[in-house]
């Protein structure tokens, strides 16, 4: 991947930035507090007056050979941060510091770096030893849980030497912008989960279809079974037996991942919204239907539908999906199911697979949109993923030792089992579910395509 690098370097120093690079480090004011210490029980014990005589020369020529390592070199330290092109949401992310030590001596420092507001980390901080005239790279790790620009500041570098008494402060204009993408991460991670070998589970039986395009592939002779409307009357006229037009299987079928941007995938888990979460899976998705060569599109939906993308099998699609998805943003209102179909209704003219990220917390929820989940299903396959509470899950499970802990368990109880009525109630209809966790939905998404496939049911 390639890498972004800013390099600084620090201005030459005048006398008033000298003091404003000057700090006293801790061990400073621990030996002056404990010569004060010194004179003040050498009233008691003169002998002591003498060690705290010696003990102040000693202190002062200390500080002042401390801060001629520090400031007697024109080099100093030299800083530079190293960021990637993009951030993948959601992982852990490497952030690189040059640190290059120009002080002829071991210098021990402490690093601060101005992150994005988005991490909420007001102390971060690093801690190095550096070798005389040495170049090092300090890496640390980010984990973004949210799309958008994240924004680095200043880098700021503390630097003492092996004495400690004082501090020189090294800062650089470091700043910084880097993108925070959906989960690209996750696309090698799945790579291998969209082999065959899916296809050899119990319970899933390989069909062989015959053409549904419109590709002409040959005539053949008339057998039980075959479609009475692709009859050839000339050919049958000619041999004087039925025959029929074949043709070539469709094999580039459109995959279409839909997304709920309404204020139900609002709800965080570990940090990433639900949102989030739907959106690094559509990407995964798209990435393994493109891989399988199938067409892979996205789009989102709330009040209207936004975010198009057809779908296609072109080499830049992935990169139209990514910035798509990465442009998708919840209004926090309620959904409109209604629009939806009426824009699948205008926009995929050919039967497709439609994955469709949402979320729905009750039985009533699912019966005010069940007619236009059964309208799109008739036309489409349609897959609805939505979500299992697992913090009520947990609950669920636990062992009940009070009144209210039984009152709170029947809760979670009473919700849980409503999300398999959903789904049930969803089945009933013909319409396929996937009831997940958010830490397992791309896998159990890429499962779920896997198994359609293998079925033939598309």
């Amino acid at each position: 991947m390639a890498k972004t690098k800013t390099k600084v370097v620090s201005k030459p120093m005048p006398i008033v930035r000298f003091f404003k690079e000057l700090y006293l480090n801790n061990r400073f004011f621990y030996v002056f507090f404990g010569i004060i210490l010194l004179f003040i029980l050498s009233f008691i014990y003169p002998i002591l007056l003498v060690i705290a005589k010696l003990s102040s020369l000693v202190f002062l020529v200390g500080v002042v050979v401390d801060i001629l390592i520090l400031f007697g070199t024109k080099k100093g330290i030299q800083a530079s941060r190293i960021l990637p092109e993009k951030f993948s949401n959601g992982d852990t992310n490497k952030v690189s510091i040059e640190v290059t030590n120009g002080i002829t001596l071991k210098i021990f420092c402490t690093i601060i770096d101005e992150l994005p507001f988005q991490f909420q980390q007001r102390d971060f901080s690093l801690t190095r030893e550096l070798g005389a005239n040495t170049r090092e790279s300090i890496s640390y790790q980010v984990t973004p849980k949210e799309r958008g620009e994240y924004k680095f500041g200043e880098l700021h570098i503390f630097a003492s030497s092996i004495i400690g008494f004082a501090l020189r402060k090294f800062s650089f204009d470091a700043s910084q912008m880097v993108k925070t993408y959906p989960s690209f991460l996750q696309l090698k991670k799945y790579d291998l989960i969209s082999l065959n070998q899916f296809n050899l589970q119990f319970g899933i039986k390989k069909i062989r279809r015959i053409g549904n395009s419109f590709e002409f592939e040959q005539i053949k002779d008339y057998v039980q079974g075959d479609n009475i409307k692709d009859i050839n009357w000339k050919a049958t006229a000619k041999r004087n037996q039925l025959m029929v037009n074949q043709f070539q299987d469709e094999k580039s079928q459109q995959i279409y991942s839909v997304i709920d941007k309404g204020r139900v995938m609002k709800m965080p888990f570990e940090g990433l919204s639900l949102l989030d979460y739907a959106i690094n899976s559509a990407l995964v998705i798209s990435s393994v239907v493109v891989r399988r060569h199938d067409k892979a599109g996205v789009f989102s939906f709330s009040k209207k539908a936004e975010n198009f993308v057809v779908a296609e099998r072109r080499n830049t699609q992935m990169n139209l999906i990514q910035e798509s998805l990465y442009n998708i943003n919840t209004d926090f209102s309620e959904s409109d199911f209604g629009n939806l179909y009426g824009l699948i209704k205008r926009k995929v003219t050919t039967r497709s697979l439609l994955l469709l990220y949402t979320n729905f917390a009750s039985l009533d929820a699912v019966n005010r949109q069940i007619g236009y989940l059964r309208a799109i299903n008739k036309s489409h396959l349609l897959v609805v993923v939505f979500f299992k509470n697992t913090e009520l899950e947990i609950l669920k499970n636990q062992e009940a030792n009070s009144l209210q802990e039984i009152f709170d368990k029947t809760i979670a109880e009473k919700f849980s089992y409503d999300k398999k009525l959903i789904a049930a109630e969803l089945n009933k209809y013909g319409i396929q579910t996937i009831l997940t966790s958010p830490s397992n939905l791309t896998i159990d998404t890429i499962n779920k395509y896997l198994e359609i496939k293998a079925k033939g049911l598309l």
